[in-house]
This record gives C-alpha cells, structure tokens and sequence, in this order.
C-alpha cells in the first residue's frame, strides 16, 4: 500500500534541539539544587515526555515533575526554543515529498505551541498539512494519543496508508500500538538496538537514506 501520510516527530527527527533542551533542563534542575555541568548527559532527556523524564531520571515525584515543567519552560519558551538547528538537506527531502503528492504531518510529545513556533522559525510550518502535539496542560504527551489526535483532525482511518518516523522508541511504541509501519532514524537520539528492539520497520542512518526509502513506499 501507497503511504499517502508521512507523520514526524520533531525533536532528533527534523531537528537537533539538543543545546536548547538540555540547557532548559539544566536551569529547571538548578531550581531544585541540582548541578550539572556537562549537557550531553542530559541528552537522555529528547525525546521521552517531560514529566516521565524527571521522575525516571532525577526520582521527582509527580508534584516536582511538573514544577520541573514549569521551569523548564521560562527557559525553553524564551531562549532553548532557538537554540535548536534543521538536519542538514531536511528541506530538501520535505519539498521532494510535498511533490510527490504526500501529506506530512508532525506528531511530537513537545506543545504544540512550541512546535509550531520551532517550525515557523525555521521557514518549514508551510510544509506541513498538520502539527499535532501535547497541550500546556501536560496531557496528550504520549505519542500514540499525538498520533491519534493527528489522524482524528485529519480525517484519516486508513493505517496502511500511513508511516511514523521518529529517532526514538517512543515514536515507534505509538506507531505500533495504532498499527502504523515506522521508520526509525539514527541522525537522532536514539541507538540502532533501541529502535530495533521497539519494533522498527525500517532504519534508516541518515537523511539522505530517508528521503530515498520514502520515494519508493
């Protein structure tokens, strides 16, 4: 079958956010009295939702999970928000796509508010026929309810049809529950073994490979 849509996730797939991310992880944990000085080890952080990172990592309790969250954010939503680049020759692949007469869309656990602003920032919102994130309220941050919500909106039911990218297990956790074929990037976040052992359909290493898979499915 055709896959018709093409479903992102943002941070480690169309974007390395690293700097961003991690510096507002380091402000929001100074907060509490943590310290950290080297940013790479908070790399852990991209990808999985906020509040499941703070109490899996640092043993917050859900109540200093989301204070966390909202530290996080008077950093994030100022500053790490731009600090933040577009994998090289990503343009390029979503022109190619958009001329092939698919649909993208973005499904990321990052609010949508600050998708959609990361995109505008960048020149690449016009690509895109829907952002699908989670609210400020800290729901919808699984990937399988983005996914859902993305497809509700859209109006699209059939599964065969579409394909989830991502450069973590999260993304192809979601893709899986809702039965939608995946395909994990390793420009990202994520190892060859983690998104192998989640399921992965295909795997691609870098750009370049993913724009040449996804003209022929």
């Amino acid at each position: 079958m055709i896959k018709k849509y093409i479903l992102f996730d943002l941070d480690g797939t169309v974007t390395d956010p690293m700097i961003g991310i991690t510096k507002s992880v380091r402000y929001a944990l100074n907060k509490f009295g943590i310290e950290v000085e080297d940013l790479n080890t908070l790399c852990k952080f991209i990808g999985p939702p906020l509040k499941d990172s703070f109490m899996n990592f640092y043993n917050f309790t859900e109540e200093d999970a989301l204070k966390a969250i909202a530290y996080y954010r008077e950093y994030f939503s100022t500053n790490g928000l731009y600090e933040n680049t577009v994998y090289e020759n990503f343009e390029d692949m979503l022109i190619a796509l958009k001329n092939d007469g698919k649909s993208l869309i973005i499904a990321t656990s990052k609010p949508t508010v600050f998708a959609e602003k990361i995109l505008e920032h960048f020149n690449l919102k016009k690509y895109f026929d829907f952002i699908s994130g989670s609210n400020l309220d800290n729901t919808r941050t699984k990937k399988a309810d983005v996914i859902s919500y993305a497809l509700e909106q859209q109006m699209i039911n059939n599964m065969s049809e579409i394909i989830m990218i991502g450069d973590r297990e999260h993304d192809i956790i979601g893709a899986k529950a809702l039965n939608i074929e995946s395909i994990g990037v390793l420009h990202g976040y994520g190892s060859y073994e983690e998104l192998s052992s989640s399921g992965a359909d295909y795997i691609v290493k870098d750009v370049s490979e993913l724009k040449s898979l996804l003209l022929t499915l």
